[in-house]
């Protein structure tokens, strides 16, 4: 597991309407790859597109059923072992939208 992988689950989480749902890597590389650490931090993927500074496009070019938007404002601690099912990594073009969509997101701005 790394930064800026997406993972669909197979559970249906109540937090997401009883459904199963996409969530960004966001977790740095150390603790993402690690087996000893059991949860990571993800920007969960909605299918509604806000246009909001803190959001990143994605859809089928990365192997999503539908355009979405990661939504790096509602950053969430998930269970490795929820995140079941492998979809793609970000291409480079994305990531560096996802790195500005975080640095918003937290306030990180200089």
């Amino acid at each position: 597991m790394t930064w800026g992988e997406i993972y669909r689950t197979h559970d249906r989480l109540a937090e997401r309407g009883h459904k199963p749902a996409f969530y960004v890597v966001v977790s740095r590389d150390f603790i993402a790859g690690s087996d000893d650490i059991a949860t990571v931090v993800c920007a969960p993927v909605y299918g509604e597109i806000l246009g909001l500074r803190s959001e990143v496009v994605v859809g089928p070019e990365e192997g999503l059923p539908k355009p979405s938007a990661v939504r790096c404002d509602f950053l969430m601690l998930m269970l490795k072992s929820r995140l079941t099912s492998f979809v793609s990594t970000l291409p480079q073009s994305k990531r560096e939208k996802l790195r500005r969509a975080l640095i918003t997101a937290l306030q990180l701005e200089p």
